[in-house]
């Protein structure tokens, strides 16, 4: 699994560009996770999609790198 290193490069942290006009480059971590260098919200890779929506991203955003699980777990229901 491997995002394409164009579309890393435009992806951008939808919650900071809403907000500011802070750097919101995301950083992969681990294949599967879109971390914002800014903010710290956490965007799962589900089956080679990036998940860009902010309730998902501010679920994982208290949570350290290292404790992400390694497979994204689907949304609750």
């Amino acid at each position: 699994m491997s995002i394409n290193p164009d579309l890393l490069e435009k992806l951008r942290c939808p919650a900071c560009v809403q907000q500011s006009d802070e750097d919101s480059r995301l950083d992969l971590v681990n294949e599967v996770w879109l971390v914002c260098q800014h903010c710290d919200r956490k965007y799962p890779i589900r089956d080679d999609i990036p998940v860009m929506l902010i309730d998902e991203g501010s679920r994982w955003q208290s949570t350290p790198v290292a404790e992400l699980p390694a497979v994204p777990p689907e949304p609750a229901v």
